[in-house]
Parts: C-alpha cells; sequence; structure tokens
C-alpha cells in the first residue's frame, strides 16, 4: 500500500500545572485546546517527588497507561493489585466499572522525581463496566526497532521499522512508540491505521514537520487523512512519542476519573460510587498501604505482601 502522510491539524506547547497533591504536569489533552482526541481523553507529562503523588482516587470507564522514564513509582488499588514502576516501565490499567487506586513516587536514595507520561483512553461504550484489570509491561519486554545507527524505536505497542510489540495490552487498540535520536536532521517515517487518530509529543529537542519545527513539549495532532506520518529531529538529541489509538464513534461525557457516554450513564457512575454498588463495593472505607508514602527500603516488602482475596 502506497503511504499517504497526514497533514497536520494543530499544535500547541503544553504549560506546566498543578495536579494531584504536589505533582506537576505539562497537559495537552484534556484542556481548552484539546478536550479530548477520540479515543484519547488526557495526556500528561508529569514531574512528582515524594512525598506528593496522587494518593486514593477512583475511575471509571477508562483505561489508563503510565510510562515511567525517570524514578519509580507505587501502585495500589482496593482489589489487592499492588506493584513498583521502574525507569522503563508500563502499566495499562483498565478501570472499567470501577476502581479506586493509589500512584505514589517512591523516596529513593538519590532523591529523583518520577517523571514520565500518562495517557487516558476512552473504553468503547459496550465495554465500560467490564471488570478491572492491569497488564504491566517491563522495559525488558519493550522490542527496539533501529533504522539507522542515529535512531531507534521503543515499539511498545503496535509495528514500527518491521518490529512488532507484545499484544493485548489494552481493549482499546492504541499504537506507542518512543523515538530517540542522538543526531539532528534524522528523517522518519511512522505508518498509522487509517481508522486511527494520531499525534506526536516531543518529550526532549525538537522535530521538524512540514517545514515547521516544534520545540520540547509541543503536541503536534494531525488528521486522519493517509496512513503514516513523516519529519525530521530539529536537534541532536530528540526524544518524543507518536502515539495513536482507534477513533471511537461514540459520545464523551467527563466528569474528572469518571468518563461515560450520556448524563444519564454519569448520574449512575456518580451513585454507584456514592453508595459502594456495582463495581465501588471494596471502595468503603479503603484506604492504600502507600498513601503516606513510601521509600526504597519498603518496596521488597511491599511487593511480596500476598493480593487480598
Amino acid at each position: 500500500m502506497a503511504q499517504v502522510f497526514r497533514s497536520v491539524q494543530k499544535a500547541f506547547r503544553a504549560l506546566e500545572q498543578a495536579e494531584g497533591v504536589g505533582a506537576l504536569v505539562r497537559r495537552s489533552i484534556g484542556v481548552r485546546r484539546q478536550r479530548n482526541f477520540s479515543p484519547f481523553l488526557l495526556l500528561d507529562h508529569f514531574t512528582v517527588s515524594h512525598p506528593s503523588g496522587f494518593p486514593d482516587h477512583p475511575h471509571h470507564g477508562q483505561e489508563t497507561i503510565t510510562y515511567i522514564q525517570q524514578g519509580m513509582i507505587a501502585h495500589e488499588d482496593f482489589t489487592g493489585s499492588k506493584g513498583i514502576l521502574r525507569p522503563g516501565d508500563l502499566q495499562f490499567m483498565t478501570a472499567g466499572k470501577g476502581i479506586v487506586h493509589s500512584e505514589i513516587p517512591v523516596l529513593t536514595k538519590d532523591a529523583k522525581a518520577a517523571v514520565g507520561l500518562q495517557l487516558w483512553v476512552d473504553l468503547p461504550k459496550n465495554m465500560k463496566d467490564c471488570p478491572p484489570r492491569y497488564r504491566n509491561l517491563r522495559a525488558s519486554e519493550i522490542p527496539i526497532a533501529q533504522p539507522n545507527e542515529h535512531l531507534k524505536v521503543k515499539v511498545i505497542s503496535g509495528k514500527s521499522y518491521g518490529v512488532e510489540s507484545v499484544k493485548e495490552l489494552a481493549y482499546t487498540p492504541v499504537d506507542f512508540y518512543h523515538y530517540i535520536s542522538d543526531k539532528e536532521g534524522i528523517n522518519f517515517v511512522q505508518e498509522i491505521p487509517e481508522n486511527y487518530n494520531a499525534f506526536l509529543y516531543v518529550m526532549e529537542g525538537s522535530v521538524v514537520v512540514d517545514g515547521q519545527e516544534y520545540p520540547q513539549y509541543s503536541t503536534i495532532f494531525y488528521n486522519a487523512n493517509g496512513n503514516a506520518i513523516k519529519g525530521v529531529t530539529g536537534e541532536k538529541n530528540t526524544e518524543f512519542a507518536i502515539i495513536a489509538g482507534l477513533i471511537l464513534d461514540q459520545d464523551i461525557v467527563q466528569h474528572g476519573p469518571f468518563v461515560e457516554t450520556s448524563p444519564e450513564k454519569m448520574k449512575e457512575v456518580f451513585r454507584n460510587y456514592q453508595w459502594g454498588i456495582n463495581g465501588f463495593e471494596k471502595a468503603i472505607n479503603w484506604e492504600s498501604s502507600i498513601i503516606n508514602g513510601i521509600t526504597e527500603k519498603d518496596i521488597t516488602n511491599f511487593e511480596s505482601q500476598p493480593k487480598e482475596k
């Protein structure tokens, strides 16, 4: 199939804002300039240091993808699932009908902040009440494509330069690639399914698309009018994510971490959470063990504790 390159719909640079308890995020989806981009509901480039974090909070009707670039994040939820995300690791969480969880940075010996990306993805309307589940993808499980000596691609989900990822990470189909280059002027091409929306987020350096240079923290949103995107690295050390997902033909009604397709459905979700029913039964009086923080010396004990029945 001949490659048809997509045109740029819009682009802007994410500004830093406070979120959670003491966290700083650069948000480029879920803001006034880009409320959503089906199936995507939110994109945060976060920086969070102990003892700040994202303590006990609920979700419904969506999936979250968390990618750790620096530091460590501890995770725990009311199903008993828990674990540590280390640099290069990802977690694919399906909230489904309901979950309450906590995401807290680990206080490490070097006291570095935890830095990474978190993406919220809408669930198809017929799956919004599915049971919650997790899939952790460790850095060692991510295949790497290397089209030339100055470009490598971590193929988190999808296929890039002939290299395919681990399968079945999320219910809503999402492709996720982390591009890394050590030289200016390196060309890149990424194929995208025609029925997917796609965007590019610049984590470091800059990229040039159609003659326009986009600096660090820029997000480029593409029109769904082709099957590939292309560009050129704009600086010596450049890193960016290309993320694409199946366009869902459904309404989005969102209140914070709750996502539904109608106001009536949203009222049901609020009632379920307030009353502790229909998926939120375990939320009643539940409190995570990491709500007051976790240190590096606590990790072994935390990971070895058995999952609740």
